[in-house]
This record gives structure tokens, sequence and C-alpha cells, in this order.
């Protein structure tokens, strides 16, 4: 899996002319599944996510998480981050997981990130096209690959 998490002052997915989620301050984060991945994946990197020190605290440090600031979620599954470039003009997705692998691994991060939180999280729809808007805090940006867990 891998995900782009960005630091944001609010958020919103629209889909078909129709706000499917929204957060104020919080985390929005991008997610692509490949067809490797499995529900170890997914835990590791819900646990990482809500644990990252990424808000600031009363002295104007990043130490506090998402967790510990009582911000929102907003999680959107893209598959196009998987995307491999290595040959000509035209991206392939030959990575990315397929629906029958995606939607179960996508479903079980709403619920670890949901029972990580200890609170609903917002998100879009998996296989939906989406515009995504967002005001990047920082901008604090940041990739995670459970494949290379640094």
């Amino acid at each position: 899996m891998r995900a782009v998490i960005q630091r944001v002052s609010s958020a919103s997915v629209t889909i078909e002319g129709e706000v499917a989620g929204r957060i104020e301050a919080g985390l929005v984060v991008l997610l692509g599944i490949e067809e490797a991945d499995t529900t170890e994946d997914s835990a590791w990197l819900a646990a990482k996510m809500v644990n990252l020190r990424l808000f600031v605290d009363e002295t104007g440090a990043m130490n506090r998480s998402v967790l510990e600031s009582g911000g929102g979620l907003l999680l959107v599954s893209q598959f196009t981050l998987f995307a491999s470039t290595k040959k000509g003009a035209r991206p392939s997705w030959h990575r990315a997981a397929k629906p029958p692998v995606a939607i179960p691994l996508y479903e079980a991060m709403i619920a670890q990130l949901t029972a990580a939180l200890g609170r609903p999280i917002a998100t879009g729809r998996f296989g939906e096209m989406m515009q995504v808007a967002l005001v990047n805090d920082g901008p604090v940006t940041l990739l995670l690959d459970t494949k290379a867990r640094e």
C-alpha cells in the first residue's frame, strides 16, 4: 500500500456534485492498493498514520498526532499511486489491485482508522470519479509505502 498524507486545514471530496466527505483540520490520505497487499499492511499503515506527529503543540513544534489533536481524516482511494511510467508516455496500472482485492482492503482500512481514532472518518467512494479539494497546511506532505517501511 502507498499513502500520500497531507496535513490540511480543510478538505472535501465531491462525487457527481455532492459532497461525500468533508473534514476541517486533519489529514487527507490518498491510498493506493496493490495486488500483493494484505490486511497486515493496512493495519501497519493505519497505526502509523494516526500516530504520526504532524500537528503543532503549544510551543509550535510538530509534536501531536491526528489522534491527539482531535483532527479529522479523509480517506480517498487512488489506484494511480501504483502507476508505472517506465516505458513510454502512457502510465501502466498493472500493479494496482483489481476491485475484488482492493475493495476489502479499502474497507478494512476504513474500519482500522475508525477504530484507531475512536471516531468515524470521512471517505470518498471506491472506483468513483472524485474531485478532492484541500488546503494543505504547512505544507506538510508525506509518502508512506508498506513495502518500504522506514
